[in-house]
């Protein structure tokens, strides 16, 4: 007979195994990171709490659809997001944006909740809302998928690429119940990592495929379920698949691999802990630089400033991709303020008088300047 080609035709599937000590450092370094993760949570303010959490539940949404292709529009995914954080934030709010929001909610907050069917047909119902200009072609919403194959590809309609195929629609209920039943019995498994729970859960999910379409966004739902009841709050602070998205190649080569491997899936399990502790680093960067400008800010609290001045160190103190890693030129600040070239070099100078600002090595024209991070602050 011909080996198995897909994981669930293994005769054990699917009851997975995987070698704990190649998997011990990585769990060890991502719930050290948890632990970091809740700590700063201490530190900072409320308010900036539901701001971060805001933040990192964006995030989620957006990159959980950009995996699959889809651009959102954020304004109004953020705007519906912000109205059930308690946050007044203008924006426009669509049919699609509230039921991402709603479902993003439904698996951060609602962990209590067991998942079952009726929930995951919710979930699918919130995905595809009926108003929604998504549905180019007719799709089962709030029901399994149809008798016809069910691959997973990419690449070109003439020449795509199967990463795999899932199971046949006949057996799809049993399947389905099995995975709903361990993920109920699994949360009281003491022997079993949080982490790895989600991680099998994810693979085990996205093997099924249970839907017409909505399956990778709604197995991402589900692992930031498991996440939650495994540490019951701090993954409303980062977002798993924005790190997925980083590495979408490398996403749909180790799940590809894995479906054709045994039913030892330690290499998907690594790769998963190694994306998870990507994400959570991410967000210590985020709220590091939040806790940052808060202790900047307090210092300076006495000190006049212009809205301009303002402007500009706040762009400073953010970071990230707009924020002048190297520090800012007179020119950038002229166009960041938008003001002349003199009151650029004014305000500058001034900055530095007063503490903000220190004056970078090297000068005439390519003078930058960068927050000047007092000792106290």
């Amino acid at each position: 007979m011909n080996d198995p080609l897909w994981i669930w035709q293994q005769p054990d599937w699917p009851h997975f195994s995987w070698q704990a000590d190649a998997l011990a450092p990585l769990l060890r370094t991502c719930s050290q990171a948890q632990g970091r993760l809740l700590g700063m949570l201490g530190a900072v303010g409320s308010d900036t709490e539901v701001q971060s959490s805001l933040d990192a539940m964006l995030q989620n949404i957006v990159t959980s659809s950009a995996i699959e292709g889809e651009q959102l529009d954020v304004g109004s995914v953020r705007s519906s997001l912000a109205r059930r954080l308690g946050l007044n934030e203008e924006g426009r709010i669509t049919s699609r944006s509230e039921g991402l929001a709603e479902l993003l909610l439904d698996a951060t907050r609602a962990y209590q909740q067991p998942l079952d069917l009726q929930r995951l047909f919710t979930w699918h119902g919130w995905l595809f809302p009926s108003d929604g200009d998504l549905l180019a072609r007719p799709l089962r919403i709030g029901m399994l998928r149809g008798e016809e194959p069910m691959q997973v590809v990419s690449g070109r309609l003439d020449r795509p690429t199967v990463h795999f195929e899932a199971p046949p629609r006949a057996g799809l209920e049993e399947q389905l119940d099995g995975f709903l039943a361990w993920f109920e019995s699994s949360r009281r498994d003491a022997g079993l990592d949080p982490f790895l729970r989600a991680g099998i859960a994810h693979f085990w999910f996205v093997t099924l495929h249970p839907f017409d379409d909505g399956n990778g966004r709604l197995t991402r739902a589900i692992t930031d379920l498991a996440l939650a009841q495994g540490e019951q709050q701090a993954i409303r602070f980062y977002a798993v698949s924005a790190s997925i998205l980083d590495d979408r190649a490398g996403y749909y080569r180790i799940l590809e691999a894995s479906q054709k491997g045994t039913l030892d899936i330690t290499a998907w399990l690594q790769w998963f802990l190694a994306t998870l502790l990507k994400s959570m680093e991410q967000a210590l960067a985020r709220i590091d630089r939040v806790l940052v400008k808060a202790r900047f800010w307090q210092a300076h609290r006495s000190q006049t400033l212009s809205a301009e001045q303002i402007k500009v160190l706040n762009r400073l103190l953010d970071g990230g991709e707009r924020g002048f890693e190297n520090g800012i030129s007179a020119a950038q600040y002229q166009a960041v303020a938008k003001v002349s070239k003199a009151t650029a070099t004014r305000h500058l100078s001034d900055l530095v008088e007063k503490g903000c600002l220190a004056r970078l090595p090297g000068g005439g024209r390519s003078t930058r300047y960068q927050i000047q991070h007092s000792a106290h602050a």
